[in-house]
């Protein structure tokens, strides 16, 4: 069954409408190939097979057979020199439009060289958002948390505990391991499990080291390396002139809620594990429409936070709260967040809600939304 994916295939033809190189990136199994292989008049060729590397060889003369619109390079770094090929491309034939596909960004490896500059634009695949579930046949919003957004996980006749182990395995065979030469293999994948494991709170890079037994430094190296292979975020705190406002410590988010249930050891979810997982997926839709903006979290020394702070202008930012339903929302972290920063709108997002809800807490003026809705707030094309 073919499954359509417009979201991408529209962000894959307006970064072509710039420049003549989309680089699709996102981790494994998150349906990179399988996106690109659904592209018409395409050319398509895995890197991982020899035979490419030796069809390639020569990229003139390559690149003056192809007679498709589109060239897809899947897994690209795998090429001896990626970044010389794709220079020629786009130098050379700037109307062949060239997609180039990896589990991490064009700067997770040495092999790239030239930075590409003007030549590329970079396209995050999501693990599958919420206004695609539909697309996927999935109706219940809490197989989308619980398994998390990667297809094989997302559409398998019941939740397998032994794909996100081998998953984390692969990870750090083939993305880690052979690209950045981490060698504390076991070590790690501690690391890796504990950030998914505290998902969604603040990062205490101290405390992180001396739990995996690794020094500071080091932790902060690995977690850069996931970073840069999409398998953690790091929000920075939003602050001003508040002197109780935290001003350093990030919040961390692993990539995938289904990473984040098992290895926090859930099998079912109770109302208050679907509020935190649906705050991740609040989150990839914000990073997936929205990437040119930058998202933090707001919080004070009182331990008072907003989820959620988009910049929205001078002097003013947009305050966005993830809630399972519209009962369980405390304005405190709002009020408090106002308090310092006066000029935004605030914002509820609940799932299912069929139109938004105007409401005042006090002088608080809040909107409850869909998701849908707030990307439509936030002014999503």
């Amino acid at each position: 069954m073919e499954i359509l994916r417009p979201f991408w295939h529209e962000k894959l033809q307006r970064a072509w409408s710039r420049v003549p190189i989309a680089w699709l990136s996102g981790v494994r199994r998150v349906g990179k190939t399988t996106l690109a292989r659904s592209l018409d008049q395409a050319l398509y060729l895995s890197c991982d097979l020899p035979s490419t590397a030796e069809r390639v060889a020569d990229p003139e003369r390559f690149l003056r057979s192809v007679e498709a619109s589109v060239l897809i390079l899947d897994e690209i770094h795998q090429l001896a020199d990626p970044s010389r090929f794709l220079k020629i491309a786009a130098d050379a034939y700037p109307r062949l439009k060239v997609l180039a596909t990896g589990s991490s960004t064009l700067a997770a490896t040495q092999k790239f060289r030239d930075s590409l500059t003007g030549r590329k634009q970079m396209v995050h695949l999501q693990p599958v958002l919420v206004r695609e579930l539909a697309a996927f046949g999935v109706k219940d919003l809490r197989r989308r948390l619980l398994r998390g957004g990667l297809p094989p996980a997302l559409l398998a006749e019941q939740r397998e505990p032994e794909f996100y182990a081998e998953w984390l395995d692969s990870f750090y065979a083939r993305d880690v391991q052979e690209l950045f030469r981490v060698e504390k293999r076991s070590a790690f994948l501690r690391l890796v499990e504990l950030l998914l494991r505290q998902s969604g709170g603040l990062c205490d890079f101290t405390s992180i080291a001396r739990a995996c037994e690794l020094s500071r430094p080091t932790v902060m190296n690995y977690v850069e390396v996931l970073q840069v292979t999409h398998a953690v975020t790091l929000l920075r705190p939003y602050h001003g002139s508040g002197k109780q406002e935290l001003v350093r410590q990030p919040k961390v988010y692993g990539f995938d809620s289904g990473f984040v249930a098992y290895c926090r050891g859930w099998n079912e979810l109770r109302s208050e594990d679907c509020g935190l997982l649906w705050e991740h997926l609040v989150l990839e839709t914000l990073t997936a429409s929205f990437p040119a903006r930058a998202v933090h979290y707001w919080r004070d020394k009182q331990q008072r936070e907003v989820d959620f702070v988009l910049p929205a202008g001078r002097n003013a930012a947009d305050a966005i709260e993830c809630k399972w339903s519209v009962s369980s929302f405390d304005p405190k972290g709002v009020f408090a967040f106002r308090e310092t920063h006066a000029a935004g709108r605030n914002f509820v997002v609940v799932p299912d809600l069929p139109a938004p809800l105007e409401r005042k807490h006090g002088k608080l003026n809040v909107t409850f939304l869909s998701l849908e809705a707030l990307e439509k707030a936030l002014g999503a094309k």
